[in-house]
């Protein structure tokens, strides 16, 4: 390991955060997509030595103690099938996911809030059937009103989604890094372009 790096792992531990491990089931397909199931390189190390992973790759990089050395995992397979989950929570993250990260309204992506769209001051509930992600002048343009006194339409009525709209949803939207160790895991079970 070069000693300039060494040196910097060591007076920067927040460096590591860097290093995050891929968790995939026991079937070989990531934990969620939504958001991408990764864990700190501190969870993956301490999972191998309580034998509830394997290691399928690795980063170069080394982390050491007094008595061993041992290169960080990149991606780990859990050795035992957990159940995905057949209900989506109601999130901000997951109503903005179900939404694409877009506005119902006008379709402007970027600064995001949420809307109801019957108000609650009309009697509209907190619900995936009655809130949209809406951008801030959408938002404050409805403001408590109906759809049909602003003449605003969706882009389409929201609804509940099932786990499996959402991990394909969540495909779409991976995070802003992807180590190369991992695009083979991600995307083996889409289907091959001809």
């Amino acid at each position: 390991m070069d000693g300039d790096f060494r040196t910097s792992f060591v007076r920067e531990p927040a460096a590591l955060k860097h290093f995050p491990a891929l968790v995939l089931n026991a079937d070989y397909r990531p934990l969620s997509y939504y958001p991408l199931s990764l864990w700190p390189w501190q969870e993956a190390i301490k999972a191998v030595f309580l034998e509830r992973v394997s290691i399928l790759a690795e980063y170069e990089e080394v982390v050491r103690s007094q008595q061993m050395a041992m290169r960080i995992p990149s991606v780990v397979v859990l050795k035992e099938f957990v159940q995905p989950q057949k209900r989506v929570a109601f999130t901000r993250f997951n109503l903005f996911l179900r939404d694409g990260f877009c506005c119902q309204y006008c379709g402007a992506r970027g600064d995001l809030t949420f809307d109801h769209v019957v108000p609650r001051a009309r009697g509209g509930v907190t619900s995936w059937e009655n809130v949209v992600a809406a951008c801030s002048p959408c938002n404050l343009r409805k403001g408590s009103k109906s759809l049909k006194q602003v003449n605003m339409r969706l882009r389409r009525p929201p609804r509940r989604p099932t786990a499996e709209e959402m991990q394909q949803v969540g495909r779409r939207f991976p995070p802003g890094y992807l180590h190369d160790s991992w695009l083979d895991f991600l995307y083996w079970d889409a289907e091959l372009e001809a």
